[in-house]
């Protein structure tokens, strides 16, 4: 009789107490309803007990999944979103992302970019990312390429470095770069609504195009409008690791 082996799991960085669905979730064990199932069929042990739904674990809790279950295959994709599509959520005619790209894994957009912009989007199957990419206490980079409508000063350069007052609050200080006489690059690790465009009206200008080329160490570089490729190797290593995972 082959004995069935117990997997012990590390600790994950989040806060605790947690619910054990979203630490074995983020474990990569399954999806939180998965977690669910097997806590139902007593496959899931807290410091040798058997969990429950809803259960939480603390950082010096053992937890321990019993006999053989599947481990869920992550993958992750960048898309080249072009101008046009919705990120998210069509309304009437428009077209989303997900109407827009074929793949044989089940993905999804983490966070969005607005209609008239354009450029990098991390799709996949993994849900543990999306709080940890798009929530500015953990400071991940997003790279723009923003150009407007017409020559802009030193002053709104150091204005949109410094932070901008765009009535909800001040944004926080960031990178800016100059390319040419209307266009700059721009680094931002917070999200609000419409950030940038916001920021560059309240200083008197307009965006003619926005373009994110970067998330992190993911960059979109040669990937056409409405293409996408796998992220794989040592480029999925380093964006995993950056988020703690």
């Amino acid at each position: 009789m082959i004995k069935k082996k117990k997997v012990v799991l590390a600790q994950t960085p989040d806060t605790y107490p947690m619910r054990i669905n979203k630490y074995l979730a983020h474990k990569g064990v399954a999806t939180r309803t998965g977690v669910d199932d097997l806590i139902k069929h007593q496959k899931i042990l807290i410091n040798g007990n058997v969990a429950r739904l809803g259960d939480k674990v603390l950082e010096t809790d053992k937890v321990v999944v019993r006999g053989t279950h599947t481990k869920k295959q992550y993958r992750y994709f960048v898309y080249n979103k072009p101008r046009g599509l919705v990120s998210t959520n069509p309304q009437n005619e428009e077209k989303s992302i997900m109407q827009s790209i074929k793949l044989e894994t089940s993905v999804f957009p983490v966070g969005r970019l607005d209609k008239d912009s354009h450029g990098l989007i991390i799709l996949t199957n993994d849900g543990r990312i999306t709080d940890r990419l798009l929530n500015p206490i953990y400071n991940h980079e997003k790279e723009y390429v923003v150009e407007v409508d017409r020559k802009f000063t030193p002053a709104f350069l150091k204005h949109m470095q410094e932070g901008v007052d765009i009535g909800e609050c001040i944004t926080k200080p960031t990178i800016a770069k100059k390319i040419n006489e209307t266009t700059f690059s721009i680094v931002l690790t917070e999200g609000k609504n419409r950030q940038i465009r916001r920021m560059t009206e309240k200083l008197g200008y307009t965006v003619r195009d926005l373009q994110r080329v970067r998330v992190q160490n993911i960059e979109l570089a040669d990937t056409k409008a409405s293409d996408h490729r796998e992220i794989l190797s040592d480029e999925l290593q380093v964006f995993l690791k950056s988020m703690n995972l």
